[in-house]
């Protein structure tokens, strides 16, 4: 006994129950990838071998009821709109987004000439984070969701909302 009490003494961590909740969420959040168009190459391409977002907690999903985060990346058309709300509405609470390449954001250089484009995915759900570029580069995905995560930890679920 006199061995394992000596190697865990010092291993007493104290903190409030929100901050650890908080912190548990934002460093497993599960993602739900909807990729459109060529901003879906670069999503890929964040989760493969070489930047490989498992080491920051992030973990691919293909259904949204078991995701926390959804990444739309790419143009969003008025026809694929009613889709992602679909999607969105299954995910349960909590639930971000990241909005990811300038299609999703403001509607690219679609968004004059297309009548059929989407003027940006925060005009028919709520956005947390926005991932500017055409298309942006897997670095800019990352730190998309480091700022997500920034974001989650600051929550306090349990504290009363007044």
């Amino acid at each position: 006994m006199g061995f394992l009490e000596d190697r865990f003494d010092d291993n007493i961590i104290t903190a409030k129950l929100d901050q650890i909740l908080s912190w548990a969420r934002s460093t497993s959040a599960w993602y739900f990838q909807f990729g459109l168009a060529c901003c879906a190459i670069e999503m890929m391409a964040t989760a493969a071998s070489r930047h490989d977002l498992e080491r920051i907690g992030m973990m691919p999903r293909s259904s949204p009821r078991q995701a926390d985060v959804m990444i739309v990346a790419g143009t969003v058309t008025l026809k694929m709109a009613t889709r992602v709300i679909k999607l969105y509405d299954q995910m349960a609470d909590p639930k971000y987004v990241i909005s990811m390449g300038s299609c999703a954001n403001s509607g690219g250089p679609y968004s004059r000439q297309g009548y059929h484009v989407l003027k940006g995915v925060d005009q028919i759900i709520p956005v947390d984070v926005y991932v500017p570029g055409c298309p942006p580069r897997p670095e800019s995905l990352i730190e998309g969701l480091l700022k997500l995560q920034d974001k989650i930890r600051k929550e306090r679920p349990l504290t009363k909302k007044k």
